[in-house]
């Protein structure tokens, strides 16, 4: 029979080296700060580009609402210029895009940090039948592109009489 000796180590002192010292604390801080989409985010959207027909993975923020006579798209695009932008319409469908361009880089350069995203993105919206397509208005301002669609009004629900098969009304009786 084989005496088998083992050594008493905590799991940081192992993988550390046997100099440190476990600290709970420390466990603690690091655990805080771990923020796991962050860590998984650029792998996750590494290349999703190419096989969603965009090229990069920037996405800027919309907000869309309606108001009594207009239809307002708002986006966050900061830094972007009037020709980095595009906004077509066809039909309906209004289709936002643009680029935003990465810094050239030096091969002296040495990088601390990258957490800005580059690339293109492009966004489609669908509007309703009574938005007025002949007549969209855009403005960049302060990184915001702000588009306003006009409702035209000819689209208003209206309530359709009912007439039996007999001829008569079907509106109630009083």
């Amino acid at each position: 029979m084989a005496l088998i000796r083992r050594t008493q180590s905590t799991p940081t002192q192992a993988s550390r080296g046997s100099e440190f010292e476990w600290d709970p604390f420390q466990n603690m801080r690091e655990l805080m700060s771990w923020d796991p989409l962050r860590a998984i985010a650029p792998r996750l959207f590494r290349g999703m580009g190419e096989t969603m027909g965009m090229a990069g993975g920037f996405l800027p923020g919309f907000d869309v609402r309606e108001t009594k006579d207009t239809y307002v798209v708002s986006a966050d695009v900061p830094g972007f210029k009037e020709q980095d932008l595009s906004v077509q319409v066809s039909g309906q469908r209004m289709t936002i895009s643009g680029e935003r361009r990465a810094e050239k880089v030096e091969d002296t350069d040495t990088w601390y940090l990258s957490e800005r995203s580059y690339g293109n993105f492009s966004r489609s919206f669908t509007l309703p039948d009574d938005a007025d397509m002949d007549n969209v208005q855009a403005d960049l301002r302060e990184g915001v592109l702000n588009l306003r669609i006009p409702r035209s009004g000819e689209n208003k629900p209206r309530q359709v009489p009912l007439r039996s098969a007999g001829g008569g009304s079907t509106s109630p009786k009083a």
